[in-house]
């Protein structure tokens, strides 16, 4: 009998055993079988009260004793000895890399036939076994919360994310975790080897479409299109020869070099994709680096057990496969994603390189820095930084940065971007996994971002340097800059009002003011972008002052106040990513060292690093779970205009 916490209720809630009134609640019932069954009490184990007639319970649990002790009473006894008991015996466990109290760490149990067959075979697959279908218009990757526009990337906030390093972000995207200090010192390693394109025609290719006035999304493009399968496949083998022989060796944790383990013989056509007769250079100064930055890798150990030289590719892998055995392991990705991240990583390093011009790419070193500095020391996020803006970055100067790549990650799966590396993925055939070109995947993402998706940033730097150029403004960061911002913003929003009153009469168009209102965050007296209050809350804190920021802030207020909007406008997240390197670039962009349209130039490409992150997961979960051209629209849902 259940339901006695129902029992003071006056009316009736359609549970048997809870219906109300006098004389038929729960405990009248309970009152009704005792009488029945001649008892006195409720049946527990503590105390078997019961007759020939039953017994009483109010948990289930109780049932199989109770029933076995009325049973006895009428003289039948069990048809056969019992087994065991009646504990929770899960077949299968998964703890979430949690440490659990011993109460709620219930040890899995083997299974019946036939299922402890089925089973066992069942375990044999490494990693996630995703389901298809249609991922169109939907992401296992991404989600945005409708109501506050702030997007959660594999369950962590953007906001968060602002917090992590770029190369933390890139491997979340992908392996559905962020990374510990040694995942990004291996991943760090990763990127590094491949941002210098010198001599490499992926460069020249960049550059040609630069010359031809592309905008950096396009001119990336056309090196990305160069970074086909075939530069790809000798490292994904290796991720794929490594993940063989590790797969059933017990090896938990990529990097527990400690770790008893078992691995499997590799066979000769294994070894040919870890190790040559020749020794490689670039191999070399990858394993230096790796111990110069303290790392640890299981992987990177095995490859150095070997007889012969490894290769590039091989320590590509080992680096990519250590930062991905854990979620591996864990069931959180496929192989498949294993078996790619090395194309991702060769990727991320080429866009980062290829971002800037060919002059700053050398034999030995990369906008000024050696290559043997970059890959003992650097960082993804320094990388990022030195090739937007040709300096070396300071702790103080890079965390803007890094905030600004952390927030522009994503922005949910009904972004342009993420619907451009979806359909590219669609239409090579995801349920084909090795049909899809992945770096096709990221032109679909580069060629559907643009001025007006991604490039706010880069007319917000514009509109900026209007309203500052006369002004003798000298440092963004000082509280006594000595700027009347209020004057500024209101002579502008007074001009403002007459170029909106005159466009209206002409009938023209009304330009927009970049940085300024949202589709979402409007309608109330005044209006918040939360991902801008979060960014202002964070510097706040830190007692760091954005005079451009603040700027933004005053003008949203002055048109309110000049008639020009019927409530406060909201400052919106590109207002900040413009502001926030217009702060850094001021000073060079001062003394002429740095031109306006590099910074325009760096703003739209600052974007591109953030979100090259989120569309990398886009892609990559896609192919995990998409089928092939699920992304069309029908026929039936489509529209003529004439």
């Amino acid at each position: 009998m259940v339901g006695r916490w129902k029992a003071n209720l006056t009316r009736a809630v359609g549970h048997a055993g809870a219906i109300a009134g006098s004389g038929d609640d729960a405990r009248a019932k309970e009152k009704w079988f005792m009488d029945k069954f001649g008892v006195s009490d409720l049946f527990t184990p503590e105390n078997p009260v019961c007759s020939k007639k039953g017994a009483v319970v109010t948990n289930i649990a109780h049932i199989p004793q109770a029933l076995t002790a009325v049973m006895k009473l009428n003289g039948e006894e069990k048809d056969f000895p019992p087994e065991g008991n009646l504990e929770l015996k899960p077949w299968f466990g998964d703890n979430q890399g949690l440490k659990l109290p011993a109460a709620l760490d219930i040890p899995v149990v083997k299974a019946l036939a036939p299922y402890d067959i089925q089973i066992a075979e069942l375990l044999k697959n490494v990693g996630a076994i995703f389901p298809r279908q249609s991922m169109k218009d939907c992401s296992g990757s991404s989600v945005m919360d409708p109501k506050t526009q702030v997007t959660k990337v594999n369950n962590i906030s953007i906001l968060d994310c602002s917090k992590q390093p770029l190369e933390s972000n890139l491997c979340l995207a992908l392996v559905r975790e962020l990374n510990d200090e040694n995942d990004n010192a291996l991943y760090n390693l990763a990127v590094a080897a491949h941002v210098n394109l010198h001599n490499d025609p992926m460069l020249a290719a960049a550059e040609a479409a630069r010359e031809a006035g592309n905008a950096p999304n396009t001119a990336i493009s056309a090196a990305v299109a160069l970074l086909g399968p075939k530069r790809a496949d000798a490292a994904r083998a290796a991720a794929d020869s490594l993940t063989e022989i590790f797969a059933h060796s017990g090896l938990l944790k990529g990097d527990d070099e400690a770790a008893k383990v078992n691995p499997a013989a590799a066979t000769a056509e294994q070894l040919a994709t870890l190790v040559s007769d020749k020794a490689d250079s670039k191999a070399e100064a990858m394993l230096k680096a790796f111990d110069k930055r303290g790392a640890k890798s299981v992987f990177v150990k095995y490859l150095r057990s070997l007889k012969g030289h490894p290769t590039a590719d091989a320590v590509l892998a080992a680096l990519t496969t250590t930062v991905a055995w854990e979620p591996l392991m864990r069931k959180r990705i496929s192989k498949l994603t294993v078996r790619n991240l090395p194309w991702y990583t060769k990727l991320f390093g080429m866009i980062i390189g290829a971002s800037t011009e060919a002059k700053h790419h050398a034999a030995g070193s990369f906008c000024g820095v050696d290559n043997q500095e970059i890959l003992d020391s650097w960082t993804v996020t320094q990388l990022a930084y030195i090739s937007l803006l040709g300096e070396r970055p300071t702790a103080a100067s890079l965390l803007p940065l890094q905030v600004i790549l952390g927030l522009i990650i994503s922005n949910g799966v009904g972004t342009i971007s993420s619907q451009g590396c979806k359909g590219a993925v669609s239409a090579d055939g995801p349920e084909s996994p090795e049909r899809v070109q992945i770096n096709k995947g990221m032109i679909g993402f580069l060629t559907h971002t643009g001025f007006a998706h991604g490039g706010n940033g880069y007319e917000g730097i514009q509109f900026l340097i209007e309203n500052f150029k006369d002004t003798p403004l000298a440092d963004a960061g000082n509280a006594n800059h000595g700027i009347d911002l209020k004057k500024i913003t209101t002579d502008f929003a007074i001009s403002f009002n007459k170029e909106k009153k005159q466009s209206k009469a002409l009938g023209t168009g009304v330009r927009n003011i970049p940085g300024v209102n949202h589709p979402v965050f409007k309608g109330l007296p005044v209006n918040h972008d939360p991902r801008e209050t979060y960014i202002t809350e964070f510097f706040a804190e830190r007692g760091e002052k954005n005079v451009f920021h603040d700027f933004y802030k005053t003008l949203v207020q002055s048109l309110y106040d000049n008639g020009v909007t019927a409530n406060v406008f909201c400052v919106n997240i590109d207002a900040v990513i413009a502001a926030s390197l217009l702060k850094l670039l001021w000073p060079r962009y001062r003394n002429g060292q740095f031109s306006e349209n590099l910074m325009e130039m760096a703003a739209f490409t600052a974007f591109l690093f953030g979100r090259m992150a989120g569309c990398a997961g886009e892609i990559d979960d896609h192919i995990n779970r998409g089928r092939n051209m699920d992304t069309r629209t029908p026929a039936s849902q489509c529209s003529h205009v004439s």
